[in-house]
């Protein structure tokens, strides 16, 4: 079972069901972002491909319990690509620039909400973090 799995269960059964699975699910944004997390080896994978795109400073900025340093479209585009971009925006209806601004804002606040103590938890654990995130878009 994937990422997003764990978390639309969770998610279902935090609020009471289907409905609740149905708010995830409506939600194409919070679908791409665990898909790409899904794709990449979960929320570590993702982060390594970021360290290993050079991005190391900012990804310890959005795990550290300090401020979060912002990232640029355009490094979202570079680590990402134009294929993964291209196919979240085909997803989501929008314009692959349009998705690369969205995750730069979004990004580092879900990494931070995903890593409170200031490390990444395990894939187990993180589905319960990724469930309180959501969670709190619903309140």
């Amino acid at each position: 079972m994937g990422l997003f799995d764990s978390v639309a269960g969770g998610l279902g059964q935090m609020l009471g069901g289907q409905q609740a699975q149905g708010a995830a699910g409506d939600n194409p944004m919070l679908q791409a972002v665990l898909g790409l997390m899904n794709q990449n080896g979960g929320l570590s994978g993702l982060l390594g491909k970021f360290q290993q795109g050079g991005l190391g400073e900012l990804v310890q900025s959005w795990v550290g319990t300090g401020a979060n340093l912002p990232i640029s479209a355009e490094q979202i585009q570079q680590v990402l690509g134009s294929g993964v971009l291209g196919d979240m925006a085909s997803k989501l209806g929008m314009q692959p620039d349009q998705v690369a601004g969205a995750l730069s804002q979004s990004l580092p606040q879900a990494v931070d909400a995903m890593t409170p103590t200031g490390q990444v938890p395990a894939e187990a654990d993180l589905a319960g973090q990724v469930q309180n995130l959501i969670g709190g878009l619903f309140r």
